[in-house]
């Protein structure tokens, strides 16, 4: 009995096909009926790749543009209120803010060019990717579950960035804790106090921001008085120290409007509290707030008003 013998592939008879060319170079009908998935079907996916890889490249080339430079292109339509005081922490700010924003493209990038990728690659190997999609939906939101608190607070860190609600040498108070911003990231802010501490805050995690540096701050000075004292004398001694102040150097180039004399503040049992307010440049009202003081102190102590009789009898002893 002869063996059965299989018809050859009809491709083979198909001119310029793979198919035609594997059987004409090896005369076997197994390889050429394999034509498609071993040359055709791989060469496909490496071109979908090799597209991707390229498209990735020059996205990101093209982010890398957009975030570099002195004022990078991608926060010119952004709102800025970063103050100019800031001196040479303006261009690290800046950097940073605009890295961040630059990494958070990159990675969108990344995932849609090669998820798109994927997703075609499957459809060539003949998969049917509705219920892959679907699988993959439903893998999404039980990771966005798992995973809600990191997710609140990269969202936090983008609109923090992106509307710069505060950067890189801003004096802010984010509820739980308050310094000088060091570096702002997606996922949490570095702050550093009075006392030198680093505080590590996380974006979502901030339900408020006290920022002290955008626009100007406001410098207040309260200075005690005895019941004795002259109020009125010590309001004028007070203004016309702090005018002389701001009109000097160093404190002349802090000083944005003149000090205004606000009048008694409170009453208490044992003293009476004077304020004054003097707006300054972001940032620079603790130095002048100390500065103010120190002038204030002096002048009042060679005008002979006095301060609380309890400050002049000074602590009561603590035994018998």
């Amino acid at each position: 009995m002869n063996a059965l013998r299989l018809e050859p592939p009809t491709c083979i008879n198909e001119a310029g096909s793979w198919c035609a060319q594997l059987y004409r170079l090896t005369n076997n009908e197994w390889i050429a009926a394999s034509a498609t998935w071993l040359i055709a079907k791989p060469l496909q996916i490496l071109f979908i790749l090799v597209i991707a890889l390229i498209v990735r490249w020059l996205a990101r080339r093209l982010i890398d543009r957009l975030t570099t430079g002195t004022t990078p292109a991608v926060l010119r339509p952004l709102r800025e209120r970063a103050p100019q005081a800031l001196g040479p922490l303006m261009s690290e700010r800046r950097r940073q803010r605009a890295t961040t924003i630059g990494s958070v493209l990159k990675s969108l990038v990344s995932v849609a060019v090669f998820g798109l990728a994927f997703v075609l690659i499957l459809a060539e190997v003949g998969l049917n990717i509705a219920p892959i999609l679907a699988s993959a939906g439903i893998v999404g939101v039980a990771l966005g579950f798992g995973a809600q608190n990191l997710v609140k607070d990269f969202l936090s860190g983008v609109f923090m960035l992106l509307e710069d609600q505060y950067g890189v040498g801003d004096v802010v108070d984010l509820g739980e804790a308050s310094g000088t911003v060091e570096a702002v990231g997606l996922r949490i802010t570095t702050l550093r106090d009075v006392s030198g501490t680093v505080w590590y805050v996380r974006n979502g995690e901030v339900m408020r921001v006290g920022n002290s540096s955008q626009g100007f701050a406001v410098a207040v000075i309260d200075v005690p008085l005895g019941y004795g004292a002259d109020v009125d004398a010590a309001l004028d001694l007070l203004g016309r120290v702090a005018t002389t102040a701001a009109a000097e150097e160093p404190m002349s180039s802090d000083v944005i409007g003149p000090p205004e004399v606000l009048g008694v503040e409170k009453v208490s049992n044992d003293s009476i509290t004077i304020r004054m307010t003097v707006k300054v440049r972001p940032g620079r009202q603790y130095s002048v707030q100390r500065t103010l003081r120190g002038r204030v102190m002096t002048a009042f102590e060679e005008a002979g008003i006095k301060p609380p009789l309890s400050r002049l009898l000074g602590p009561e002893p603590s035994g018998r």
